[in-house]
């Protein structure tokens, strides 16, 4: 990814924070955390990575954001001067849950080693 798209991809997930958290409406979506944003060379289509406290809820929340995202992306052409905006689409990051996963893996090791 260029340097360009770096910052905006950064740009886009404090501004998306921040809308989330001051402008929708619907009260779940506050407690959501933005965590990446991964979007194309040609500016078309934008990945917004996002996790939640209550993963039991992740698909309805995931929902809930793709249904915002039309609200969220003429926010985001409000605050951030670009030649276009991208499509919008909100994925679940699973990479918390990954890193959660191995460290109880390491635990679990040194724990049988102690044994």
């Amino acid at each position: 990814m260029s340097i360009k798209l770096d910052r905006l991809s950064h740009i886009f997930v404090e501004e998306i924070s921040k809308i989330l958290m001051n402008e929708v409406d619907d009260e779940q979506l506050k407690f959501v955390t933005i965590t990446y944003a991964k979007i194309t060379s040609d500016l078309s289509y934008a990945k917004v990575y996002f996790t939640l406290l209550d993963t039991s809820r992740k698909d309805e929340i995931g929902k809930a954001l793709n249904k915002a995202s039309g609200f969220i992306r003429s926010k985001l052409c409000e605050n951030v001067e670009i030649r276009k905006m991208p499509e919008i689409n909100f994925v679940y990051d699973e990479s918390i849950d990954y890193g959660d996963k191995i460290e109880n893996i390491i635990d679990k090791l040194k724990e049988d080693k102690n044994e």
